[in-house]
Protein backbone atom coordinates (compact mmCIF):
# COMPACT_ATOMS: atom_id res chain seq x y z
CA UNK A 1 0.00 0.00 0.00
CA UNK A 2 1.25 3.52 -0.96
CA UNK A 3 0.32 5.14 2.16
CA UNK A 4 1.99 8.74 1.08
CA UNK A 5 -0.58 8.19 -1.74
CA UNK A 6 -3.11 7.46 0.46
CA UNK A 7 -6.55 9.66 0.74
CA UNK A 8 -6.81 8.53 3.93
CA UNK A 9 -4.22 10.48 5.75
CA UNK A 10 -6.09 13.26 7.46
CA UNK A 11 -4.90 17.05 6.44
CA UNK A 12 -4.58 19.52 8.24
CA UNK A 13 -6.52 22.68 9.02
CA UNK A 14 -6.43 25.36 5.85
CA UNK A 15 -6.06 28.02 9.11
CA UNK A 16 -2.20 27.08 8.87
CA UNK A 17 -2.06 29.05 5.78
CA UNK A 18 -3.53 31.99 7.36
CA UNK A 19 -1.18 31.51 10.18
CA UNK A 20 1.55 31.35 8.05
CA UNK A 21 0.62 34.24 5.90
CA UNK A 22 0.37 36.19 9.11
CA UNK A 23 3.82 35.56 10.19
CA UNK A 24 5.37 36.38 6.87
CA UNK A 25 3.59 39.85 6.28
CA UNK A 26 4.64 40.75 9.46
CA UNK A 27 8.47 39.48 8.82
CA UNK A 28 8.28 41.02 4.79
CA UNK A 29 7.03 44.14 6.43
CA UNK A 30 9.89 44.83 9.18
CA UNK A 31 12.25 44.04 6.45
CA UNK A 32 10.93 46.54 3.95
CA UNK A 33 10.68 49.11 6.47
CA UNK A 34 14.26 48.26 7.49
CA UNK A 35 15.48 48.73 3.53
CA UNK A 36 13.50 50.95 3.15
CA UNK A 37 14.86 53.11 5.98
CA UNK A 38 18.70 52.61 4.45
CA UNK A 39 17.45 53.77 0.97
CA UNK A 40 16.01 56.72 2.63
CA UNK A 41 19.11 57.55 4.69
CA UNK A 42 21.98 55.76 3.54
CA UNK A 43 21.94 55.33 -0.43
CA UNK A 44 19.02 55.29 -2.64
CA UNK A 45 20.40 51.97 -4.37
CA UNK A 46 18.95 50.32 -1.27
CA UNK A 47 15.34 50.72 -2.93
CA UNK A 48 16.07 47.47 -4.71
CA UNK A 49 15.86 45.81 -2.43
CA UNK A 50 12.15 46.36 -1.95
CA UNK A 51 11.72 44.59 -5.37
CA UNK A 52 13.44 41.84 -3.93
CA UNK A 53 11.18 41.65 -0.87
CA UNK A 54 7.82 42.03 -3.25
CA UNK A 55 9.58 39.40 -5.29
CA UNK A 56 10.07 36.97 -2.19
CA UNK A 57 6.61 37.79 -0.74
CA UNK A 58 5.33 37.01 -4.07
CA UNK A 59 6.48 33.07 -3.96
CA UNK A 60 5.58 32.79 -0.35
CA UNK A 61 2.02 33.25 -1.75
CA UNK A 62 2.26 30.43 -4.22
CA UNK A 63 4.54 28.36 -1.25
CA UNK A 64 2.68 28.63 1.84
CA UNK A 65 -0.54 27.17 0.48
CA UNK A 66 1.71 24.46 -1.52
CA UNK A 67 3.84 23.68 1.98
CA UNK A 68 -0.10 22.92 3.84
CA UNK A 69 -2.17 21.12 0.88
CA UNK A 70 1.19 18.57 1.38
CA UNK A 71 0.74 18.04 5.34
CA UNK A 72 -0.85 15.07 6.49
CA UNK A 73 -1.17 12.15 9.36
CA UNK A 74 -2.57 9.23 9.88
CA UNK A 75 -3.35 6.88 12.86
CA UNK A 76 -2.40 3.12 12.43
CA UNK A 77 -2.58 0.40 14.65
CA UNK A 78 1.33 0.50 15.69
CA UNK A 79 2.00 3.80 14.35
CA UNK A 80 1.74 7.61 13.60
CA UNK A 81 2.54 8.34 10.09
CA UNK A 82 3.45 11.57 9.02
CA UNK A 83 4.12 13.50 5.58
CA UNK A 84 5.04 17.10 4.60
CA UNK A 85 6.71 18.36 1.14
CA UNK A 86 6.63 17.86 -2.30
CA UNK A 87 9.78 18.34 -3.73
CA UNK A 88 11.84 17.72 -0.03
CA UNK A 89 9.50 14.66 0.68
CA UNK A 90 9.30 14.28 4.67
CA UNK A 91 7.84 10.72 5.85
CA UNK A 92 8.09 10.18 9.18
CA UNK A 93 6.73 6.70 10.94
CA UNK A 94 6.83 6.79 14.49
CA UNK A 95 5.85 3.64 16.73
CA UNK A 96 4.07 4.36 19.85
CA UNK A 97 5.84 2.05 21.55
CA UNK A 98 8.77 4.88 21.08
CA UNK A 99 7.48 7.71 21.77
CA UNK A 100 7.93 9.08 25.29
CA UNK A 101 5.49 12.04 25.93
CA UNK A 102 3.53 14.20 23.67
CA UNK A 103 3.57 18.17 23.12
CA UNK A 104 0.79 20.21 22.17
CA UNK A 105 1.58 24.15 21.50
CA UNK A 106 -0.17 27.05 20.54
CA UNK A 107 1.11 30.62 20.01
CA UNK A 108 -0.96 33.66 19.99
CA UNK A 109 -1.53 33.43 16.20
CA UNK A 110 -2.50 30.08 16.07
CA UNK A 111 -4.54 30.52 19.32
CA UNK A 112 -6.65 33.20 17.49
CA UNK A 113 -7.29 30.59 14.52
CA UNK A 114 -7.87 27.98 16.24
CA UNK A 115 -4.85 25.38 15.58
CA UNK A 116 -2.35 24.06 17.44
CA UNK A 117 0.94 21.91 16.96
CA UNK A 118 1.29 17.91 18.20
CA UNK A 119 4.81 17.18 18.90
CA UNK A 120 6.05 13.73 19.59
CA UNK A 121 9.51 13.25 21.73
CA UNK A 122 10.80 9.84 21.65
CA UNK A 123 14.29 8.43 22.58
CA UNK A 124 16.01 9.60 19.50
CA UNK A 125 16.87 13.11 19.75
CA UNK A 126 16.67 13.56 15.88
CA UNK A 127 13.12 12.87 15.30
CA UNK A 128 10.99 15.37 13.79
CA UNK A 129 8.00 14.02 14.53
CA UNK A 130 5.93 17.09 14.83
CA UNK A 131 2.00 17.98 13.01
CA UNK A 132 1.41 21.97 13.08
CA UNK A 133 -1.87 23.42 11.86
CA UNK A 134 -4.26 20.64 13.63
CA UNK A 135 -7.65 21.92 14.80
CA UNK A 136 -7.36 22.84 18.75
CA UNK A 137 -10.20 19.93 19.59
CA UNK A 138 -8.22 17.55 17.32
CA UNK A 139 -4.87 18.26 18.49
CA UNK A 140 -5.81 17.59 22.07
CA UNK A 141 -7.78 14.31 21.35
CA UNK A 142 -4.58 12.79 19.41
CA UNK A 143 -2.96 13.68 22.42
CA UNK A 144 -4.91 12.27 24.48
CA UNK A 145 -5.08 9.06 22.25
CA UNK A 146 -1.26 8.81 21.61
CA UNK A 147 -0.69 8.85 25.15
CA UNK A 148 -3.17 6.02 26.32
CA UNK A 149 -0.58 4.16 23.04
CA UNK A 150 2.21 4.87 24.13
CA UNK A 151 1.71 3.76 27.89
CA UNK A 152 -0.01 0.77 26.26
CA UNK A 153 3.05 -0.64 24.32
CA UNK A 154 5.45 1.00 27.08
CA UNK A 155 4.14 -1.88 29.56
CA UNK A 156 4.96 -4.03 27.37
CA UNK A 157 8.33 -3.68 27.51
Amino acid sequence: MNVVASPELNPVSQALVKARYINAVIWLIALALGVGALGFFWASWWYWGLIVIAAFGAWLAWLIPAQVRNMGWLETDDELLITRGKLWHTFTVVPYGRIQFVDVTAGPIQRWLGIKKLQLHTASATTDATVKGLPAQTADQLRERLAIKARERMSGL
